[in-house]
């Protein structure tokens, strides 16, 4: 039997990249999935024939991770949709840079709601559906603990903030043995951050294995976390970076 047979899981932002590889490893171990997207309707509805071709059931819905209501709407949809919730992968995030003294207000604003609000709130959504044995699982960036550049400093806060809310929540949930881990990827080859894009040469030289990650790395952390064999494993930071936060 695979390790994740007849769990449900709702993974938000899972269009692409990083989000798309986490639904895609769920499946493969048994899972059922829902995914959130914002704009990616044609991408969203790969990941969800890719899952079908497993045969485990997908549903795609769109929602805002900067909109509460969206937010709530999605959860609520995902639970619906598989019969209940015993997997929450908190995968949407934005990022935008500018340096400290030219960032603007609205800028600000967007970070902190996809990026801080909309994890609690997602969470805060999800928990009255999980069970004994459930697990939400935030995904961060190294960024939070190392930053080797320019521009990114308030991206980089909401990151870290992910480390309070993922050990406070640990500590909330644990007497209902529901776990709660953060996984901080590194320089990850995607989209928005190609091995071989203009700044790559430099974040590869930072790392001791000298290569970028792969989505599928990130996602194999994560469907470990989601596992049994995790079961002993909460409130812990989970750093998948090729060693450059050594």
């Amino acid at each position: 039997m695979k390790e994740l047979e007849g769990k449900r899981a709702l993974v938000t932002g899972a269009s692409r990249g990083i989000g798309a590889a986490i639904a895609l490893d769920l499946a493969e171990k048994g899972a059922d999935v829902v995914i959130t997207y914002e704009r990616s309707a044609d991408r969203a509805a790969e990941v969800v024939r890719a899952i079908e071709a497993k045969g485990r059931k997908a549903f795609a819905l769109q929602a805002d991770s900067a909109d509460p209501a969206a937010i709530k709407r999605s959860v609520d949809s995902a639970a619906e949709a598989l019969g209940g919730l015993d997997i929450l992968v908190n995968n949407a995030g934005i990022a935008l840079y500018a340096p400290v003294a030219e960032i603007g207000v609205e800028q600000i604003d967007a970070l902190m709601n996809v990026n801080v609000r909309g994890p609690v709130l997602t969470a805060q959504a999800a928990i009255p559906y999980l069970k004994q044995g459930g697990r939400i699982i935030n995904i961060g960036s190294v960024g939070a603990e190392r930053i080797v550049g320019e521009g990114a400093t308030v991206y980089f806060m909401t990151k870290s903030a992910l480390h309070s809310f993922t050990r406070g929540l640990a500590r909330e949930l644990g007497a209902r043995d529901i776990t709660v881990n953060l996984v901080q990827p590194g320089s990850t080859n995607t989209d928005m951050n190609p091995a071989t894009g203009e700044f790559a040469a430099f974040q590869v030289s930072l790392m001791p294995l000298g290569r970028y990650s792969e989505p599928q790395d990130i996602a194999a952390a994560v469907g470990f976390l989601a596992s049994p064999a995790a079961r002993q494993i909460t409130g812990t930071i989970l750093t998948i970076d090729g060693g450059l936060n050594t």
